[in-house]
C-alpha cells in the first residue's frame, strides 16, 4: 500500500508531486485542480493571449503537459517542479501549434470568395503568413533564453560571463559540447552538476581526452551546455544538434 506523503497544509509540493508519481491519484487530481491557473498562464504566456480552460483547446494541451511533468520530474534536475512544468507545458504547447499551422485549411466548397485583392495577390497571402511564422519562432527563442537565464542564476551564471567564457575556435567549442555530452550521459558527472553546480574534474579528467587546464578554461561553457541537453530547450538544443553525438 503507497504511504500518503500528503494531506497536510505544510506538505510541499515536492512531496505531494512524489506521492503522484507513486501512484497517489487522489494527490495527483488535487495538485492538476489546485494548479490549472498556473497551467491557462504558462499556456496564456506562449499564446500571447488569453487563455479560457472550457474552451481553449491549448489549455487542455496544456493540462495534459503538466500531468506529463508529474511523472517526469525529479528533484534532482536542479530547478522546481513549477519550473520544471513550465518548460514542459510551453514546449508542448509550441509543438501543437506548429501542428495546427502545418495543417491544410478546409474550406467550404460552398463559400464564397469575394475578396478580388486577396485572390489576386497570393504572393503577398504567402509572404505575411511566412513573415507570422518567422515572428512567432523568434518569440518562442526570446521566452526559451528568459527561462534558460532564469535557470542560469541557480549556478550562479549569465549570459555575459557565458559569451566571455565561451570557445571561440569551432573545433574547442566542439570538444567542448562533446565534453557536456559526456557528464549528461553519466549519472554521477551529472548529478555532479546538477546540485553542486561544478564539475566533478578528478572523475570527468579520466573519461576526456582534453587537459585539466582547458576542463577549467571552458568550465562555465560546459556547465551550461549540460543543463541545456538535461532541460526541456527546443530552440537552444538546435545549437548541439550533430556537435559531440
Amino acid at each position: 500500500m503507497i504511504k500518503r506523503l500528503l494531506r497536510s497544509d505544510d506538505a510541499s509540493l515536492d512531496d505531494r508531486v512524489t506521492a503522484a508519481k507513486e501512484g497517489d491519484e487522489e494527490a495527483k487530481n488535487e495538485i492538476l485542480i489546485q494548479y490549472q491557473p498556473f497551467i491557462a498562464k504558462s499556456v496564456s504566456e506562449v499564446c500571447k493571449r488569453y487563455i479560457d480552460p472550457d474552451r481553449d483547446d491549448e489549455f487542455s494541451i496544456g493540462l495534459s503537459a503538466f500531468n506529463e511533468a508529474i511523472h517526469a520530474y525529479s528533484c534532482e534536475k536542479g530547478c522546481s517542479f513549477l519550473s520544471f512544468a513550465k518548460l514542459v507545458i510551453k514546449r508542448k504547447v509550441i509543438d501543437y501549434i506548429r501542428n495546427e499551422q502545418k495543417k491544410p485549411k478546409v474550406v467550404s466548397l460552398d463559400e464564397e470568395y469575394i475578396d478580388d485583392e486577396q485572390m489576386e495577390n497570393p504572393s503577398e497571402i504567402q509572404a505575411a503568413k511566412d513573415r507570422y511564422v518567422l515572428e512567432t519562432e523568434s518569440w518562442y527563442r526570446r521566452e526559451e533564453i528568459k527561462e534558460f537565464q532564469s535557470q542560469l542564476q541557480k549556478y550562479n551564471l549569465t549570459f555575459e560571463e557565458l559569451t566571455i567564457s565561451s570557445p571561440k575556435h569551432v573545433d574547442a567549442r566542439e570538444s567542448a559540447i562533446q565534453v557536456a555530452r559526456i557528464v549528461f550521459n553519466d549519472e554521477n558527472l551529472k548529478e555532479t552538476v546538477l546540485l553542486k553546480g561544478r564539475l566533478p574534474m578528478k572523475e570527468l579528467i579520466q573519461k576526456v581526452e582534453v587537459s585539466k587546464k582547458t576542463l577549467e578554461r571552458n568550465r562555465k561553457f560546459i556547465i551550461a551546455m549540460v543543463l541545456i541537453l538535461d532541460g526541456d530547450y527546443i530552440y537552444l538544443k538546435e545549437y548541439l544538434k550533430g556537435v559531440g553525438m
